[in-house]
């Protein structure tokens, strides 16, 4: 009996660093928990509401203002749904938009979390405003409107974007969880300037840094 109670009293040099190991992993994790689930702030430093109006600003001036809707082809011919594009004058704000998370109960929204995206405003088209990222038939991967809000699943994969963290700033994303058995395709949105100088919402490699400022 005294040999056992000694054996248990007296911790191995190995259970000590299995301890501290542990101890690493578990803060580590909750870090990382920490920093996915942070919410996202606007240009104040406030919490970014769900169903509050945004507009959504690049953050190095000199190329485009704010993210606005367009209509107009590179022939000048209407197209519909509208696509999201940046205004060409950066001291233009664009359209105000709302936020909507996965989570309808959830009132703030958080970082690398799965959100809607719809403009507040009315267009000459029938579709909704919500964002979609389109098929890629163009060869790259450009946001446009039409989406459905709400209902996460396969049938509204498409809808669903996200707010990263990047360089101490935001980026806009897309890499929705909403559908475990979907392959989806990911990348983060820059700014693509097609023949007509429009310049669309589109994957890219070159991010753009944006920030969130209540209408």
């Amino acid at each position: 009996m005294h040999k056992l109670f000694t054996m248990i009293k007296t911790p191995t040099p190995l259970l000590f660093l299995s301890l501290i190991l542990l101890s690493s992993i578990f803060a580590t994790f909750l870090v990382a928990v920490d920093s996915a689930t942070s919410p996202v702030l606007d240009t104040e430093g406030n919490e970014l509401r769900t169903g509050t109006d945004y507009y959504i600003l690049p953050v190095v001036g000199g190329n485009g203002g704010g993210l606005t809707l367009s209509t107009t082809t590179s022939n000048g011919t209407i197209t519909c749904p509208a696509n999201v594009v940046q205004e060409q004058n950066e001291v233009d704000n664009g359209l105000p938009l709302t936020f909507s998370p996965v989570d309808p109960e959830e009132g703030v929204i958080r970082v690398a979390t799965d959100t809607n995206i719809k403009f507040s405003a009315v267009t000459i088209c029938a579709q909704s405003t919500v964002w979609r990222r389109d098929d890629g038939s163009a060869g790259n991967y450009f946001v446009t409107t039409g989406g459905v809000e709400g209902n996460p699943g396969r049938q509204t994969v498409s809808n669903w974007f996200r707010i990263d963290e990047y360089e101490g700033d935001y980026k806009l994303a897309f890499c929705p969880m909403v559908c475990d058995i979907c392959r989806i395709a990911c990348g983060d949105f820059g700014v693509y300037v097609d023949e007509n100088g429009t310049r669309r919402l589109a994957f890219s490699d070159v991010p753009l840094k944006v920030m969130f400022k209540k209408a």
